[in-house]
């Protein structure tokens, strides 16, 4: 049920952000819209921990700046790959996710993915299969710092 009520208000306070109209008619329904999402919703019953992840909340808050400067610096990096071609050294890896759950795993590889200079090829329940741009990008991830981050956030 906490689900489906938060479900309910981030679309009712999307929608308001999104509309810009306030007149009651207008309010009602947005709000009727946003009820018959969060009725759609359960009725598919996707409204869980993976489909509405209200659980993540405040770890995410610790996880997107730092995973935002992760982000800054690999663009800067394939900026410098960019301006020096002799940089390139692409590669496939294989790095073991630690997560416990599909969403945690998810987040993991789409944080990958995010990251310029590496994308997630292959993703399987024990090991993913990355595609790095350069040998530094593959060193990084390798580290397992972008995974143990990820554990965290999952709860680990």
């Amino acid at each position: 049920m906490l689900h489906a009520i938060s479900l309910g208000l981030s679309c009712f306070i999307l929608w308001l952000l999104l509309s810009g109209h306030y007149t009651p008619l207008l309010l009602c329904f947005g709000l009727a819209s946003c009820l018959l999402v969060v009725v759609v919703a359960r009725r598919m019953e996707v409204v869980d921990r993976e489909g509405h992840p209200v659980h993540l909340g405040l770890g995410l808050l610790r996880y997107w700046p730092w995973l935002l400067k992760e982000i800054i610096t690999a663009n800067v990096q394939v900026m410098r790959c960019i301006l020096k071609p002799q940089l390139i050294d692409p590669r496939v890896i294989r790095v073991r996710p630690g997560q416990r759950s599909d969403l945690g795993r998810v987040i993991y590889a789409n944080s990958i993915t995010l990251t310029p200079g590496t994308v997630a090829l292959t993703v399987e329940k024990d090991i993913f299969e990355v595609h790095a741009l350069t040998r530094d990008s593959a060193r990084d991830l390798q580290s397992g710092e972008m995974d143990r981050r990820v554990c965290r956030l999952e709860g680990d």
